[in-house]
């Protein structure tokens, strides 16, 4: 994808205390062409942090681990897909939530 993207990595005062530095880290560590890497101020997900948010494609991760990272890079940056299991689900809602037996 030739689009340039941003990696923002909430970097306020509960996301750090769950080791949202280390999630910045990792993701400053890989060489991602066209993707632009930064530390971001509270982004109002407080409760599911460390949060990570990538624009222009609007998708939200929560609960990001450093042995997250790679994942999201490999499926979502470079394949496209974003990484279902780590999706904000008070952002990212899921069908089966309206749709359900």
């Amino acid at each position: 994808m030739s689009e340039h993207r941003c990696v923002m990595v909430c970097q306020h005062n509960s996301c750090l205390k769950n080791g949202s530095a280390e999630v910045l880290a990792a993701f400053q560590a890989r060489e991602i062409e066209a993707v632009e890497v930064q530390a971001s101020s509270c982004m109002g997900q407080c409760s599911s942090g460390p949060t990570v948010r990538i624009v222009p494609d609007e998708t939200w991760y929560c609960r990001v681990q450093p042995s997250n990272v790679a994942e999201i890079v490999e499926q979502h940056l470079e394949q496209g897909k974003p990484v279902e299991a780590k999706l904000n689900p008070r952002i990212h809602l899921r069908m089966e939530m309206f749709f359900s037996p």
